[in-house]
């Protein structure tokens, strides 16, 4: 309930959220990390399914040799949303 309020949603419903890790562990993200969990909505235009497609894409192109680890880290951490595009994948 913290980081629902935390991060200022109005749904405070926690079902209607699952905790993620911003970074997720494949890329090695913080697995018990406070600063690396938040609240991640189960429903709307962007829900949690659809940041686990790109967690994977991430993971497929730094494996690839196509995108450094810190770069892919430091894109989903900053908009898993954008993250893709910034990295040009």
């Amino acid at each position: 309930m913290q980081q629902i309020a935390a991060y200022g949603y109005a749904d405070t419903s926690t079902a209607d959220y699952e905790e993620d890790h911003l970074v997720p562990l494949e890329l090695g993200g913080a697995p018990r990390d406070p600063a690396n969990l938040w609240p991640e909505p189960r429903y709307g235009s962007q829900p949690a399914q659809s940041k686990d497609s790109v967690e994977t894409k991430l993971k497929n192109a730094v494996c690839g040799g196509r995108v450094g680890l810190d770069d892919a880290r430091g894109a989903i951490a900053s908009d898993w949303t954008t993250a893709l595009a910034v990295l040009g994948l």
